[in-house]
């Protein structure tokens, strides 16, 4: 996983007035904090945020903070956790943890489906349970997405975390026999009504003119 630069400022108002007049600014309320780390009050441009975002083109991120205030600073770190307005999705929040690129850390990563179902082929309807997967690894063997082939599931296969490869330096942390995709096969209700659509138009009397 690649690393990329994001600026960021130590701020040292706190609460929520000093919160809105940096938003104001197109700049977010930030906090930085790890297991070996005091938390430091950030602030970071909400523009360059979203230039981190389209450069990962993931939200799982690996961040070389530069913290500037009279000295500067740099801090490996993830993106634990981005708080957004639910109405102008503006950034509100934004919660780094810093993290050592030699021990190993958990997060969760996207699943990605690839291939058509044979199941789907024949009318059954595909279910991705799971979106997200647990992983252990080391920060620059964070997968950016975690690769299913779905398409040798027929209607009623499954595919469990246990069945997923993804290589030595990454490990599966959900229980193995967990579904993560399942094919379907079309409802009860709905076969019933072409049953008896099927039987309708079979017993319908012939149109006049039609041949007999």
């Amino acid at each position: 996983m690649e690393v990329i630069e994001l600026k960021a400022s130590q701020r040292s108002g706190i609460g929520k007035g000093p919160a809105r007049r940096l938003r104001r600014k197109g700049l977010i309320p930030a906090v930085l904090y790890g297991p070996e780390t005091e938390s430091i009050p950030l602030a970071i441009s909400s523009a360059d945020l979203d230039r981190v975002y389209k450069k990962a083109g993931s939200e799982h991120v690996l961040l070389n903070l530069i913290i500037e205030n009279g000295d500067t600073r740099e801090k490996t770190a993830i993106i634990k956790e981005v708080q957004t307005s639910p109405l102008t999705n503006q950034y509100l929040h934004v919660d780094f943890c810093e993290i050592s690129l030699e021990k190993k850390i958990v997060v969760k990563v996207p699943v990605e489906l690839s291939g058509k179902s044979k199941g789907v082929e024949r009318g059954g309807l595909l279910q991705l349970i799971r979106h997200e997967l647990e992983v252990e690894c080391l920060p620059m063997d964070i997968p950016d997405k975690i690769l299913v082939d779905v398409s040798n599931l027929g209607i009623g296969d499954s595919l469990h975390v246990g069945d997923i490869d993804v290589g030595e330096k990454v490990r599966l942390l959900d229980d193995a026999d967990l579904a993560v995709v399942t094919i379907i096969a079309p409802s009860a209700k709905e076969e019933e009504v072409s049953e008896e659509e099927l039987e309708e138009a079979e017993e319908a009397p012939a149109v006049e003119g039609e041949a007999k």
